[in-house]
C-alpha cells in the first residue's frame, strides 16, 4: 500500500505552497509599480519635496545599476541590466518553486528580491531607466535615491544573510 503523500512529503507544513512566495512577489511589483506612477505623475523630475527633516521624494531617472553605476555607458548599459535582471529572475523563480517548505526564510527573501528584481527590469524595459524617488539625507549628504523594488531587494538580502548565519549556528550547535 502507498503511503500518503502529506506524510512523506519532505517539504514540512509552512508555508502551505510556492504560491505564496509568488503572492508575495506580485505585491512588490504592484506596490512598486504604483508608487512609481503615482511619483512620476504628481513631481517634476529632479524637484524635491521634504517629507521630514532627513527625508526628501524626489523624482529620479537611474540608467545605471545601485548607486547609479554605469549610468553614463552609453545606453548598452540598459539592455546588458535587461538580461542580466531576467536572468537571476528565472533563476530565482525555479529556486523559489523548488524550495523545501521548511525554508520559509529563504523563500521570504528570494519573493522579495523577485518581486524587486521584476519592478525594476520592468522599467528599464520601458522607459530605459529605473525610476527613483526616496531620497534619504544628513545635511549635506544624501543617499543615493531608491524606490520599492530596491526596497524589497536589500531586505530580501537581509533575510537570506540572516537565514544563512542562523542554519551555520544551527549546524554547529549538532555537532
Amino acid at each position: 500500500m502507498l503511503d500518503d503523500p502529506r506524510k512523506t512529503d519532505k517539504r514540512g507544513a509552512f508555508p502551505p505552497y510556492p504560491w505564496v512566495w509568488l503572492g508575495l512577489t506580485a505585491l512588490v511589483i504592484l506596490l512598486d509599480w504604483h508608487s512609481k506612477a503615482l511619483v512620476t505623475n504628481t513631481l517634476e523630475l529632479y524637484r524635491p519635496v521634504e517629507v521630514f527633516s532627513w527625508l526628501n521624494i524626489t523624482l529620479a531617472h537611474n540608467y545605471g545599476a545601485a548607486f547609479s553605476f554605469l549610468s553614463d555607458a552609453g545606453g548598452w548599459q540598459r539592455w546588458f541590466f535587461v538580461v542580466l535582471a531576467s536572468g537571476v529572475s528565472v533563476v530565482i523563480l525555479v529556486w523559489l518553486l523548488r524550495l523545501p517548505r521548511r525554508e520559509w526564510l529563504t523563500g521570504l527573501g528570494l519573493a522579495l528580491i523577485l518581486g524587486g528584481a521584476i519592478g525594476n527590469l520592468v522599467d528599464r524595459i520601458r522607459l530605459g531607466y529605473v525610476v527613483d524617488f526616496i531620497d534619504v539625507y544628513y545635511q549635506d549628504w544624501h543617499y543615493p535615491a531608491f524606490n520599492v523594488a530596491d526596497s524589497a531587494i536589500t531586505c530580501g538580502v537581509v533575510l537570506l544573510l540572516v537565514d544563512v548565519v542562523l542554519i551555520s549556528r544551527r549546524r554547529e550547535a549538532q555537532d
